[in-house]
């Protein structure tokens, strides 16, 4: 057992006289022993009873012969963060999450882990981390928040950030704006939506690393505390059969998790974190692999924002193992690829009898495109490309040509929405928001969910090298790589250029003559932003494009 390094042997007497301290029987002691990585706290919704789901999996670490030992972890709201100086922290914390649970792991070597997430930028740290340990592991999240409702129907917290532009324009009264603010989150799980952090965990799922249901079972119920103590059970059997993280993510395992990706109409931020997690176990994710998965991969499900089902009606027409079926019958899944049951996917399949119950849930007989719900768009203003849910595009913007109205900050655009001088056919550049320029590389919901709710979402398109927000629908065009602090045409844009969108064709050109841009990039001055945390400075000096997923550079540079 890994742990025998600070429990055996005569020299680690002090070692267990510490352990001791901790109330552990010498019985305990010489059983596996097994971290529980909590990011329980009172903040964020997503994780406030996530207490209750680490109790489980100690339960069942116990059940199966293993002593659990809790630590926790930082999470950030996004929500809470968004539009305002927080947000430059949230991606940051990704990075965070990760280095600190390999701290823990590492300085008290545990034998196997339980990881419990549950908000955007903390299942993918915590995914980061399992893979680069290495050692037993499984992820079980907190589960999805139940949708809202209200007596125009259900609801979540994307139509509140929308109803700010609504009540602005005068379409929501005062009343039904605070009747959405306290009926939109009912209550504990992660947002309700096919947001980052369902996106994320639906993926956890998809690629092995979670158990079936892990994705969709709602936070509030029952079932969500049953599939936690089967988690520790699981991670027994893991450590047991010496299954490790790296066994069960593989190239085939990355296509099933990109393809479905692709058929669920997942956040635009997984274009981000899917590289950075697999890039810890030296697996390459480019944006090329994106596209081509999208242009072969059919649009099965639009839940919030891109349509009106939610994760609990998800989880009632089959779940992640229904798509993963369906998909599967077109031959579009890797079934021999393993995960954390300990079996393959196929397996699971046929353990489960895995298939569609509700079919407007799940569109396997006739999808919703014959492409995945993400576009990676390229051409003279992303070089290197940029990322659109194109799912979540209504046709009237999937092309759309119009002049720039140029912001170098979210405040500013948002100011300019609201205010009413962006109008129809307009292009909004939010720039110097990307990883380094950022720095944090901001979400911009705010600014998306004021053009729906201004009802411009059907006449105004919004690019930017900052992201967005899993809940963000419209023509929103993030993670335009290279960024402008980095020099990316983006930096050259004025006022008034006239900028192309064609999603079906994949371009995203800026229509200036060439010699005029050499012209503009010769004089090109960066402005200036002060930047008084040293952890935002330090983030600025290491972190590479959008389109490598915002990971740290390589200080040895390979």
């Amino acid at each position: 057992m890994r742990s025998s390094i600070f429990k055996k042997g005569l020299e680690k007497a002090p070692h267990r006289s510490l352990l001791y301290a901790l109330g552990l029987t010498k019985e305990e002691m010489e059983r596996p022993l097994v971290g529980i990585v909590n990011s329980a706290n009172e903040v964020v919704p997503g994780h406030i009873h996530l207490n209750t789901i680490a109790e489980a999996a100690k339960a069942g670490v116990r059940l199966a012969g293993g002593t659990p030992m809790a630590f926790p972890s930082i999470g950030v709201c996004d929500g809470l963060a968004m539009n305002h100086a927080g947000m430059h922290f949230s991606l940051v914390s990704r990075e965070i999450i990760a280095d600190s649970i390999e701290i823990m792991a590492m300085a008290h070597p545990f034998d196997a882990l339980v990881m419990i997430p549950n908000c955007d930028k903390v299942v993918p740290g915590m995914l980061m981390a399992m893979l680069r340990l290495n050692i037993p592991s499984i992820i079980v999240s907190g589960g999805p928040m139940l949708a809202g409702t209200t007596s125009e129907g259900s609801c979540d917290l994307i139509d509140v950030f929308e109803a700010v532009g609504k009540f602005k324009r005068g379409t929501i009264d005062a009343e039904g704006l605070e009747e959405l603010e306290q009926n939109a989150c009912p209550g504990c799980g992660s947002c309700s939506g096919m947001f980052t952090a369902n996106s994320m965990n639906c993926l956890s799922e998809s690629v092995g690393l979670g158990l079936p249901g892990n994705g969709t079972i709602p936070a509030v119920t029952a079932k969500r505390v049953r599939l936690a103590k089967t988690a520790g059970m699981r991670v027994m059997d893991l450590l047991a059969k010496n299954i490790r993280p790296r066994d069960i993510v593989t190239e085939k395992s990355i296509e099933n998790a990109v393809t479905m990706d692709m058929a669920l109409g997942c956040s635009t931020n997984t274009v981000l974190h899917l590289p950075a997690v697999f890039a810890e176990a030296g697996l390459p994710l480019t944006l090329d692999i994106f596209d081509r998965i999208s242009r072969n991969t059919p649009n099965l499900c639009k839940l919030s924002p891109a349509g009106h089902h939610y994760l609990d009606d998800l989880e009632r027409a089959g779940g992640i193992p229904a798509v993963m079926s369906a998909l599967a019958e077109r031959g579009l899944i890797h079934l021999d690829v393993l995960t954390a049951t300990g079996k393959t996917v196929g397996e699971n399949l046929s353990d489960l009898k895995a298939r569609v119950k509700n079919f407007d849930v799940i569109r396997a007989r006739e999808p919703y495109a014959g492409e995945g719900g993400i576009a990676i768009l390229r051409g003279s203003l992303a070089p290197d490309g940029a990322v659109v849910k194109q799912s979540a595009v209504k046709p009237a913007m999937m092309r759309h040509t119009g002049p720039a109205r140029v912001f170098d900050d979210e405040e500013s655009a948002n100011a300019a929405i609201l205010g009413g001088t962006v109008q129809a056919g307009d292009v909004v550049v939010i720039r110097y928001e990307g990883p380094r320029g950022g720095p944090g590389m901001r979400e911009m919901l705010s600014p998306t969910s004021n053009i729906m709710g201004m009802g411009l979402g059907e006449s105004v398109a919004l690019i930017t090298d900052g992201r967005f927000s899993g809940g963000t629908r419209g023509a929103a065009i993030g993670h335009v790589s290279p960024e402008a602090a980095s020099d990316g045409p983006i930096a050259l844009v004025r006022e008034g250029d006239t900028i192309e969108i064609d999603i079906p064709a994949r371009k995203l050109n800026l229509l200036v003559d060439a010699a005029e841009l050499d012209t503009r990039r010769a004089s090109l001055v960066h402005p200036q932003k002060e930047i008084t945390s040293p952890l935002l400075r330090r983030y600025a000096a290491q972190v590479t494009s959008a389109a490598q997923g915002a990971v740290y550079k390589d200080p040895q540079g390979l």
